[in-house]
Parts: C-alpha cells; sequence; structure tokens
C-alpha cells in the first residue's frame, strides 16, 4: 500500500475561513467491514480488527450529553458491526440527536444483522447508502460479486419498512462514487436518472442521490500510483477546483472522530493522520471537547482538499454548488 500523503504538498491548498461552532460529530467506529471496495478512503475490510472502545464509546456520548451537536454521523468499516454500534444509536436518539448511518447496504443480511431495518426504522435513524451505479456490471465491478443484487434486495427491504417514502420520516438517501480517476457528473441530473432506472426496474424509492468526488488517499489513492495515474487525477482536481466551494466544505461544521477517540478536521485528514490543531495541542481526544470551543479553529488542509472543492464540489452530504 502506498502512502499518498508523501505525495501530496501542504501548502497549496487556498485558506479556508476559519471553523463555525461544529454541529456534527462523525465518528469512525471500527474499520471492519464485510465488503473491500476498490475506491474505499479508509482501507476497510473484512480482516480488520480496530474498533472503538467501550471507554471511547462513552466519553462519544458524554460530549453528546454537552448539546453542542445536533447530528450525530456513524461511520466505519460498516458501523453496524461494531458491537456497541446499537447501543450508542439509542443513547443519541434519547438526547434527541439525529443519527445518520452510513450503510453499506449488504449488512442488512450479515449473520445476526436480520432485525437491523427494523432496529433502524424504530429509532429514526438516516441512511446513507452506498451504491454506486444503477446497473449490476458497474457496482460488481467496484464492490464485488454479487453486491449489486445484494444492494437492491435491500433497498427493497428498507422501502417496506417506509424508508425512502414520502411524508414517512425515514430518510433513504444514496452515495456515487465515480468508478475511476474522473470527478461525478452533475448531482441534480444523474439523482433523476437513478430514481427514474430504480423506480422502473426494481420498484425502489429514495429521497436524494449525494455525488462524491473519489479522495487520491489510502486503497483509491495507491491504486492510482499503481496505474501511474496519481499525479494526473491530482492535477484534474486542481485546475477543476472553485474557490466558491470553500464556503460549503463539510470541515467548517463538522469534527471527525477515529476509532481511537482522537479529533480530526474531516474524515480524509482522520485517514492521512492531520489531526486538528488546537491551541498548540497537536492532538485531541474526545474527552478534550467537552470543554473546548473550537470556532474560528483553524483547519488543517493539504491538497487532497481539491477533492472537496472540485467542479461541484463534494462533502459527505453531496455536492456543494448544483
Amino acid at each position: 500500500m502506498h502512502n499518498t500523503l508523501e505525495l501530496l504538498k501542504p501548502s497549496t491548498f487556498p485558506s479556508i475561513s476559519r471553523r463555525q461552532m461544529p454541529d456534527t460529530l462523525q465518528i469512525n467506529i471500527g474499520l471492519k467491514c464485510n465488503q473491500q471496495c476498490v475506491h474505499c478512503h479508509v482501507n476497510a475490510s473484512p480482516k480488520r480488527k480496530e474498533a472503538m472502545s467501550d471507554e471511547t464509546i462513552t466519553a462519544v456520548i458524554r460530549f453528546l450529553e454537552t448539546g453542542k451537536i445536533s447530528t450525530l454521523d456513524i461511520t466505519g468499516g460498516a458501523p453496524e458491526l461494531h458491537a456497541a454500534f446499537r447501543y450508542l444509536v439509542v443513547e443519541a436518539r434519547k438526547l434527541g440527536i439525529h443519527v445518520i448511518d452510513r450503510c453499506n447496504l449488504t449488512i442488512l443480511f450479515e449473520p445476526g444483522q436480520d432485525d437491523l431495518a427494523d432496529f433502524l426504522a424504530e429509532q429514526g435513524v438516516e441512511i446513507i447508502a452506498s451504491l454506486p451505479c444503477y446497473q449490476a456490471d458497474n457496482v460488481d465491478r467496484q464492490r464485488g460479486e454479487g453486491v449489486f443484487d445484494k444492494s437492491i434486495r435491500a433497498l427493497q427491504l428498507l422501502n417496506e419498512k417506509g424508508y425512502g417514502r414520502e411524508d414517512s420520516g425515514l430518510p433513504l438517501n444514496l452515495v456515487y462514487n465515480p468508478q475511476g480517476a474522473v470527478l461525478p457528473p452533475a448531482q441534480e441530473m444523474l439523482e433523476s436518472e437513478y430514481k427514474t432506472r430504480l423506480r422502473q426496474n426494481h420498484a425502489i424509492e429514495f429521497n436524494q442521490l449525494y455525488t462524491l468526488c473519489n479522495m487520491p488517499i489510502k486503497r483509491f489513492g495507491s491504486t492510482l500510483v499503481t496505474k501511474g495515474q496519481f499525479h494526473d487525477y491530482l492535477a484534474l482536481l486542481k485546475a477543476s477546483h472553485k474557490n466558491e466551494n470553500l464556503d460549503g466544505v463539510m470541515c467548517k461544521s463538522l469534527v471527525s472522530i477515529d476509532w481511537q477517540g482522537f479529533v480530526y478536521d474531516c474524515d480524509f485528514n482522520q485517514m492521512l493522520d492531520l489531526p486538528l490543531r488546537c491551541g498548540g495541542r497537536q492532538r485531541l481526544h474526545i474527552a478534550d471537547l467537552v470543554d473546548l470551543d473550537l470556532t474560528d479553529n483553524p483547519i488543517v488542509t493539504c491538497e487532497h482538499c481539491y477533492g472537496c472543492t472540485a467542479g461541484q464540489g463534494s462533502s459527505c452530504g453531496g455536492a456543494l454548488n448544483q
């Protein structure tokens, strides 16, 4: 696995106006996943064992109890594989916090997850699910043989539980990633195509499609290096940068926590081990945030940040500018 951080320069990305008080806490609860996708920027796989400890889970809940955060965004790996996933969801919902589950869909059919769809619906959890195409060949090429058919069955099951249905209060949003070293197409246009195809071919409904740019880091970055495409892709991101996207980048209102509880400006910085810095401290833990105000704190940037500002922009909530 290539260390793409060595190929990224910290000084070329434009300055981002300092952050707001964060309203979203995104946590990577563990790196174990039942899939091993080509585009995965966290190198998740069935072989990974890293998982958030009970002590860190407790620290997360203690921070949520401060009332500073309105949204808890849980990711992984497949976050549902963590033994404390459901406990964390329940505790957050008791506090009135909106919970997002970054779901790969096929997890619904893993052993021990038979009631997962019911649990998520009962708790009112928003699902953001990966589906990189509405065609089987493209999905299976990126995510593994048979993943498309399982994903379709999972979406149909979620629809049965009310997800994606108008006025159900159960948001079901899908995520698109390009197949390779290209920018995603216009989000609004692609969302319309997804809705038409999935409705006509599989009777599936969903709320929104989020188009995300592939980041030149970890597994995808290593693939680019192997194919000799890394520098060309980075040049594409730089050439496609738009200053107007700087105002909408997710790191201005979000903090990211790794499975050990350490704090980052975003999930991508987490994967490059570029920690959030505050008051001269080089590495903060979630426990430190209880009494800390991050308003106006500087944001750590590097060349991979062009992936968030290229073209229509890209964040965990999809395109920044339509």
